[in-house]
This record gives structure tokens, C-alpha cells and sequence, in this order.
């Protein structure tokens, strides 16, 4: 009996781990024979475990969606890993994800064997976390059902608060969920403007009824976070420019953040990143910032405002410079 509970928990490990098994396969992976697999996915589905069978040469099984949750079996690499992605959650842009994750994690420590829980536990206890609360936090059911959206390719109806709090009435075409480190973003087709539009997911409220089901559309870029991250930091901003940094790009991703604007490799010593601000003063602020040696590309402006800028503080320190 034991030996069966066993192989049981065994084979539903390997459900998991896989979309699809041949009973041949499940079998040479058991030790056992192809009539005891059936055997045994039988006893699952009397367990209330729902694993499809299709037939033929390539038929095989597939752990499928239920009412009932079948346990997760991680082994320990894994469960360390999920114990710290909980741990960290901590709600980076999700709204309530914090509480959620220490209740999952709570149920987790419950389970884990002894050497396991020592592990976490001094992870935990010797680690300090240094994470920034988001301002605007989404809420998870939102980020479902815009996920679910995405999923059925159906239209999606939303009020929507642009950047100077006024609200507009929106229908689109959602295509993606794209998530930076404090925001998530939608990338959808307006179709009302006939043109692809990025939403920030905090501003947006859902108002049903959703569909019907849209046609797929050819995504707007192949890398939507860098479209994404173009949108946000360039885009949207009145003062756009082009940069040369003075640093490998390796470098400058450890300064700047893909809401900083977008880093293109150069060279072996230097790099440009397209970047934008609501003024050409809030970009020289911006570049000074990043402590790193820069020079401007384009446009002109920039570089004859930074020479304005330069001989105002020439003339601030005077004798004393």
C-alpha cells in the first residue's frame, strides 16, 4: 500500500513536470508496465485529480484543470526557491500581495522537511531586504482578468485617468501584460484610434461587459518590454534626446532603469540611450544624476542649453571656482 501511495504521488510529480507523457514513457520513468500507469491514473481520477487520455500512436496523458488542487511536489532546490520568491514578493506593484504571499508561505514552512526549513529560516534571518512600495498598487483581480482578456483575444471596455487626472472612456484589442519594477503596463490596439497605446495598469478601471473575441493583430515590436520601456521613458516626453555614455552597456543598465529610458550597445567603452523629460532642464538634472561621463548626440538644443547651464554656475562661484 505504501509502495502504491508512493508511486502515486510519484507519477503525479511527472504530470506536473511535463504537458504530455506516453504511457510508455510514464511507465519506463515508474519502473513499472504500461497496464499499471492505467491502473494508476485511474486511482487519480477517483482522487478527484483530472489527467486526460488521448488515444493513438501519439496520444498520451495530461494533467488537467479540476476543482481540486493536486499537491505540489518541489524538491528541494525548489522549494527554497519558491520560499524565497515568497519572502520577496512584498507587494512590488501588486496590491495585497504582501499578505498573500506570507500566508502561502506560512503553509509552505508547515510542510517542509526539517533541513529545508533551517535553510530558509537563516536566509531569512540574516537577509534585509531594501525594496521601495510601489505608490500606486494594482489590483490582482484587475491583473487577472486583463490577463484573461489577453488570453481569449477579447475586447476589453475601461475608464482610463491619463497623467493630468483626466478620464477618458476606452476600448481595445489587449494584446500583452508587460510589468517594469514598480508598474505594469497593457499593451493593447485603441480602437477607437486605430493605433497601439500602452495603459498603465493602475490608471485603468475595467468596466464590463468585455468581447466579443478580436481578430490577432501583429504585435506593435517584437521586444515589447523595450517598446514598452521607449513609450514611458522617451515617448511620452516633449524634450527627447539621444546620448553617448562613456561606459560599457554592462555598465549602464546597473544606472539606468528601463523606465530611464532605452540603452543601445556601442562599443566596447561606450553606449547611447535614447531618453526623454518634460524639459531640457530636467534632463541635464537627469544626466548629471547618473554620475556617469556623457555626450550629447542630438539634439543640438541640449547641448547649448548645458553650455547656458555651465557658464550660469561659472558666474555662481565666481573668484572662488
Amino acid at each position: 500500500m505504501l509502495e502504491t501511495s508512493a508511486r502515486l504521488l510519484r507519477l503525479l510529480s511527472l504530470l506536473q513536470a511535463h504537458r504530455d507523457w506516453s504511457g510508455a514513457d510514464l511507465a519506463r520513468r515508474l519502473g513499472v508496465t504500461p497496464r499499471t500507469v492505467r491502473r494508476d491514473v485511474d486511482r487519480l481520477r477517483e482522487l478527484g485529480y483530472p489527467v486526460n487520455a488521448s488515444p493513438g500512436t501519439g496520444g498520451g496523458y495530461q494533467l488537467g484543470a479540476g476543482a481540486r488542487m493536486p499537491p505540489l511536489l518541489l524538491d528541494d532546490d525548489e522549494a527554497v526557491a519558491v520560499a524565497v520568491g515568497l519572502r520577496t514578493a512584498a507587494g512590488q506593484g501588486v496590491e495585497g500581495i504582501g499578505e498573500s504571499s506570507v500566508r502561502a508561505l506560512a503553509k509552505l514552512e508547515q510542510v517542509l522537511p526539517d533541513r529545508l526549513r533551517r535553510r530558509i529560516s537563516a536566509l531569512n534571518t540574516f537577509t534585509v531586504p531594501m525594496l521601495r512600495a510601489p505608490r500606486n498598487p494594482v489590483d490582482p483581480a484587475v491583473l487577472a482578468e486583463l490577463a484573461g482578456l489577453c488570453r481569449d483575444g477579447e475586447l476589453l471596455r475601461f475608464a482610463y485617468e491619463d497623467h493630468g487626472g483626466q478620464s477618458t472612456r476606452r476600448t481595445v484589442e489587449p494584446h500583452r501584460l508587460v510589468c517594469s519594477e514598480r508598474r505594469w503596463y497593457l499593451v493593447a490596439w485603441d480602437v477607437d484610434r486605430a493605433d497601439w497605446r500602452t495603459f498603465r495598469v493602475d490608471r485603468l478601471t475595467p468596466r464590463p461587459p468585455h468581447g466579443p473575441r478580436c481578430t490577432p493583430r501583429t504585435p506593435p515590436a517584437a521586444d515589447l518590454a523595450a517598446y514598452v520601456s521607449e513609450g514611458v521613458s522617451t515617448t511620452a516626453y516633449a524634450a527627447k534626446a539621444v546620448i553617448r555614455l562613456r561606459v560599457p552597456v554592462e555598465r549602464a543598465t546597473e544606472v539606468i532603469s528601463p523606465s530611464d529610458g532605452v540603452l543601445e550597445a556601442e562599443g566596447p567603452d561606450s553606449c547611447l540611450l535614447h531618453t526623454g523629460a518634460v524639459s531640457l532642464d530636467g534632463m541635464v538634472i537627469h544626466l548629471m544624476l547618473t554620475g556617469l561621463d556623457f555626450e550629447v548626440v542630438e539634439p543640438v538644443e541640449l547641448t547649448a542649453h548645458i553650455r547656458t547651464i555651465r557658464d550660469r554656475l561659472s558666474r555662481a562661484l565666481g573668484d572662488r571656482g
